[in-house]
């Protein structure tokens, strides 16, 4: 039945081409015999034929042959009953696609429709549909027939080439590792992987990386790149910026060791290396992923690192060529990343050089409350500093120098050091790293760390830096005791802070502790010769004397060295208590701004109604509304991404500006001629505050002016003197560095 049905069906239509078509004195007899057979059984494209109620009536041998989309049974149903035997992507379109060929008799070309069977639903197809209407010649319409081709290849080709293209504009936008990584995360997922991660070596971000041929390469890496179609919130395990080290016996090790991309075209849930103790492993496995792919990261003969590329979402396994397709776009994030690493050594070298910018005297009172004890013995450099630094941060410095006789020298040598490089706004870890270089010179401080005097103490530092809009804490030491941290209930514990080596001695590996203190929190800072005559842990005697309320935070410091020291110390000793602080959000406002040019007027008009609400004076408000918008500019200028701004009234003295964008360019005061345009920026932010700098944020820089607050006198000359200066100020010509601003 069903064939003869076919054969009417067929012989209808191909009548068009044969003796009955009105060119046929052109056409050799049985022509239309002949072109009938060579599609339905030689051609290489595909044929569906379909009658007028959509039924499929015939498909030829190329149909059938075309694995991916199997029609087994399929010949006698209807377009919709077909289209729901595969997983097909959006099959209304190709249903009103059908119906408009049959209604209007215009051909549809080139349809692209990804299919994937359902028994076999991690293999997808893309096959390319031209569909035409069949009718005789008087008009009467008979079906469609519908020309299938596989354009798989051709479709995946094109992709490649135009994620290549894409990774080579949004990949090494700037000169910062983490940026860089971010970038060559966002470009890959989801168009390549469900979840990639760029792990680099820890000393790749202080500007070292192992050789390709070091047999014994340094094993912590750091986590600087992590996304997953999860959700942009969705972390990663570790977290960007943590440290963490690859197990023996995986393939993370396996591929680093050998430096040979690793393809796991099928991910056992059972594999051997898999711990669902690992937190990182438990993740693979909660997720569901079926295939990974590991690329290390390589450039200029260097190892930086290791990308991983998962899929748990998309059911299609990683083949080969996925594999050198992930090869080619790390070669490139490689080439990026190795770039910022030469900036970014070559940077912190140039920053220790220059010294950075002498702050003026201010007050640290609005993060910390201080009390100091000191219990001289006439020998040692034990010292203490506390550093304002922007923000109403604190850097808290506590060192021992030499026992010798060049004791004052040296401790006053490694104190400007500290306090240049805690100006810069670098890390405690990267502070004392630094240090430790300078310490390990023949003619910096060398002398700090007793190899000139033959003395037998070596130079420690212990260097913490709190923030009292965030109530961080972070801390790095150089071979000094950690700090104890007394909570406000009266709870003792150490900090916990790695002591790595002290400075100039061995080789320097500073970890950083990071750690959120509630408001009251009591850091019990000391050198070593307090302890000296201790014999054990303080931690019992502290608890006890905490236990009782102090009539100040002086009287605690007092009482606490006197239990801890009750004899004359070897050498100088110290004891400084600092109870934390906060700024809560009365006293800070922070808003986010697309980088957009009318981000500049909507940032200084919430900024002014924020200063009026602190009810300040009509000039410091109109003075900080020209900054702002002079800062706010210049980062919609030169940087992409997102513009932060934040003001945080320190105290009744100090009002902090800050701007936060993802440039890494460093603005500097320039000359700049009447008839520039722009480069004023700096000048006018210098001369409308107390100080200004710069100093490195997450990812890109803050620029920061702090502006000193005092009362507003009575109107009289000296306003109007004011006015001047700051229409004056608008029109100097002294302006900022190359980078414009």
């Amino acid at each position: 039945m069903e064939g003869s049905a076919v054969h009417r069906l067929t012989e209808r239509t191909f009548a068009v081409v044969g003796e009955d078509h009105p060119d046929s004195r052109s056409v050799p007899e049985g022509m239309g015999d002949a072109v009938l057979d060579s599609l339905f059984s030689q051609s290489p494209v595909g044929l569906h034929v379909y009658d007028r109620e959509l039924r499929l009536v015939r498909v030829n041998t190329a149909a059938r042959l075309m694995r991916e989309f199997p029609l087994d049974g399929l010949v006698g149903r209807t377009l919709p009953e077909i289209l729901q035997s595969f997983d097909i992507t959006d099959p209304e379109v190709v249903l009103r696609a059908a119906d408009r060929v049959l209604k209007t008799g215009t051909p549809e070309p080139e349809l692209n429709i990804r299919v994937r069977d359902r028994r076999t639903p991690a293999i997808e197809t893309v096959v390319s549909a031209s569909a035409f209407r069949l009718q005789r010649a008087d008009g009467t319409v008979l079906g469609l027939a519908a020309a299938l081709t596989d354009v798989t290849a051709r479709m995946r080709a094109e992709a490649e080439v135009r994620l290549l293209n894409e990774g080579a504009t949004r990949i090494g936008t700037t000169l910062d590792v983490f940026r860089t990584a971010a970038e060559f995360c966002e470009v890959v997922s989801p168009a390549l992987a469900d979840t990639v991660t760029v792990d680099v070596y820890d000393e790749v971000l202080r500007g070292n990386a192992p050789a390709a041929d070091a047999l014994h390469r340094h094993q912590t890496v750091r986590r600087a790149g992590f996304r997953s179609v999860a959700g942009p919130d969705q972390q990663g395990v570790p977290a960007v910026g943590d440290v963490d080290v690859y197990p023996l016996a995986t393939p993370y090790r396996t591929v680093l060791d050998t430096l040979a991309p690793k393809l796991v075209r099928r991910l056992r849930p059972n594999a051997p290396w898999l711990d669902p103790a690992r937190r990182r492993d438990a993740r693979i496995l909660n997720a569901g992923t079926h295939s990974m792919m590991l690329v290390p990261i390589r450039a200029r003969s260097v190892v930086l690192g290791l990308a991983c590329f998962y899929r748990w979402r998309d059911p299609t396994p990683f083949d080969h060529r996925d594999l050198r397709f992930a090869q080619q776009l790390t070669a490139h994030a490689g080439q990026c990343l190795d770039n910022a690493r030469l900036y970014g050594r070559e940077r912190s070298a140039a920053l220790v050089l220059s010294g950075g910018f002498v702050h003026a005297q201010v007050s640290v009172d609005a993060a910390v409350e201080l009390a100091r004890t000191h219990l001289p013995a006439g020998t040692g450099g034990g010292w203490f500093d506390a550093i304002p630094l922007s923000g109403s941060r604190v850097a808290l410095i506590a060192g021992d120098t030499t026992s010798g006789t060049s004791a004052p020298g040296a401790m006053s040598e490694v104190r400007a050091a500290v306090e240049a490089l805690a100006d810069l706004g670098l890390p405690p870890d990267e502070i004392l790293q630094r240090l430790h270089d300078l310490a390990s010179r023949p003619r910096g401080l060398a002398h700090a760390a007793g190899s000139d005097t033959g003395d037998e103490a070596p130079a420690t530092c212990l260097c913490l830096l709190y923030d009292p809009v965030t109530r961080l804490c972070t801390a790095a030491s150089a071979g000094h005791p950690a700090p104890f941290l007394v909570h406000p209930g009266g709870d003792v514990e150490p900090l916990d802070v790695a002591a790595g080596p002290p400075l100039g001695r061995g080789l320097a590996h500073y970890a950083l502790t990071e750690r959120a203190l509630p408001e009251g929190t009591t850091l019990l800072i000391y050198n070593a010769a307090l302890l000296a005559g201790a014999g054990k842990s303080p931690l019992g005697l502290l608890h006890d004397l905490f236990a009782v309320p102090q009539p100040s935070l002086q009287a605690a410091c007092d009482t606490c060295a006197d239990a801890l020291a009750p004899g004359q110390p070897p050498r100088d000793a110290y004891l400084v208590l600092a109870r934390t602080r906060t700024l809560d959000e009365t006293r800070t406002r922070a808003w986010t701004f697309p980088n957009a040019p009318e981000s500049a007027a909507q940032a200084r008009r919430l900024a002014m109604n924020q200063l009026s609400e602190w009810e300040l004076s009509q000039d410091v408000i109109d003075d900080t509304a020209l900054v702002i918008s002079e800062l706010v500019t210049n980062s919609v200028r030169y940087a992409k991404g997102p513009i932060q701004l934040r003001l945080i009234r320190d105290g009744a003295n100090a009002l902090v500006c800050e701007v936060t964008d993802d440039s890494n360019a460093t603005p500097h005061l320039r000359r700049a001629l009447d008839t520039d345009e722009h480069g004023r920026g700096l000048f006018i932010t210098a001369q409308l505050t107390q100080r200004w700098g710069v100093r490195p944020a997450e990812r890109g820089k803050t620029l920061w002016a702090e502006r000193v607050l005092a009362r507003t006198p009575a109107p009289g000359p000296e306003d109007e003197r004011q006015a001047d200066r700051r229409e004056t100020v608008t029109q100097r010509s002294v302006g900022t560095g190359p980078t414009g601003r």
